[in-house]
């Protein structure tokens, strides 16, 4: 399951509609298929390693990150159906599906079909690649990610709104760039568009093909044509994206906090001090109380002098 996991994050933003998912075909104690969902959504990744492993497919073990779909599309079969066609003897599953289309009926045609099947086998690590998707469907609006570079006393910005740069090069390379190939949809508030001209691109070496599309919330005058216009926050959640990155600016940042609209944060923290720089204005927090047992820490990394850090919304 971890080389299927390891497959699938090759994926992450490339997949739209459909999200990435990874498959590995077991025979004979060796691996006999490979496969992640390809761009566009398809082919799907079961269909990819089935496609690899041929006859041998009969009676192997198929690991896959998510129950494999129910339904027939107009762009392929269903991944049940072709996993019992190819004969497979038995599929370890990471998270469940739910998708109404499928919704459990994945595992069950499978089970129906004499096939021994096992769920739940690190589901957790699965779910976080799968955010996009299952935002996606529990709550009707993309998974969004807010980042934010702020120095050891908070401050996100100079007093005049420069942000340019908080951290160093290594962070913004490694962490920014990543997560920008592995998001459907970037955005930035008009004001920091206005003050910083940001490319908004991958630049990392080999993954500059992985650049998303680029947004905009606030005014729309002036702006290129490539650059999708959200007059608000409604029309943001409201974009078909799975998931959206947001890296600035502060009341866009605010706005989204107040509205309890990010699923994630990433902290780029710098050992710099501002002194009267800006920092988040009002997220509607009425007292202290309120604000414990929100935020989930998760992985953090250091890269060079920076710290990395992240954290998921509960809800």
């Amino acid at each position: 399951m971890g080389a299927a996991l390891a497959l699938a994050s090759r994926g992450i933003g490339t997949t739209f509609p459909n999200p990435s998912v990874g498959c590995v075909i077991v025979g004979d104690g060796r691996v006999i298929g490979r496969g992640w969902t390809q761009p566009g959504g398809r082919p799907h990744a079961e269909a990819v390693a089935l496609n690899q492993a041929g006859q041998a497919a009969r009676g192997a073990t198929a690991y896959v990150t998510l129950e494999p779909c129910a339904h027939v599309s107009p762009r392929g079969p269903s991944c049940a159906d072709s996993l019992i066609a190819a004969g497979v003897a038995r599929m370890v599953i990471a998270a469940h599906d739910p998708d109404p289309r499928t919704d459990g009926d994945g595992a069950a045609r499978l089970r129906a079909a004499g096939i021994a099947v096992t769920t739940g086998v690190r589901a957790a690590e699965a779910e976080v690649q799968l955010a996009g998707f299952l935002t996606r469907l529990k709550l009707d609006r993309p998974h969004i990610t807010l980042k934010l570079a702020v120095s050891l006393d908070g401050a996100i910005a100079m007093a005049d709104g420069r942000s340019q740069w908080i951290t160093g090069e290594r962070a913004r390379a490694a962490a920014a760039h990543l997560e920008r190939a592995r998001a459907d949809l970037i955005v930035v508030g008009r004001g920091t568009w206005d003050a910083d001209h940001p490319r908004l691109d991958v630049r990392l070496p080999g993954l500059e093909t992985r650049s998303p599309r680029i947004g905009v919330v606030g005014r729309s005058d002036g702006l290129p044509d490539h650059v999708s216009h959200f007059p608000d926050l409604a029309a943001l959640t409201a974009d078909p994206a799975l998931s959206v990155l947001v890296e600035g600016g502060m009341g866009l940042a605010a706005s989204l906090l107040a509205a309890d609209l990010v699923d994630t944060l990433m902290l780029m923290r710098a050992p710099i001090l501002i002194g009267a720089g800006r920092t988040l204005s009002d997220i509607g927090l009425a007292d202290l109380p309120h604000a414990h047992g929100r935020w989930v820490a998760g992985p953090a990394m250091t890269l060079g002098p920076d710290h990395i850090e992240r954290y998921t919304r509960t809800r």
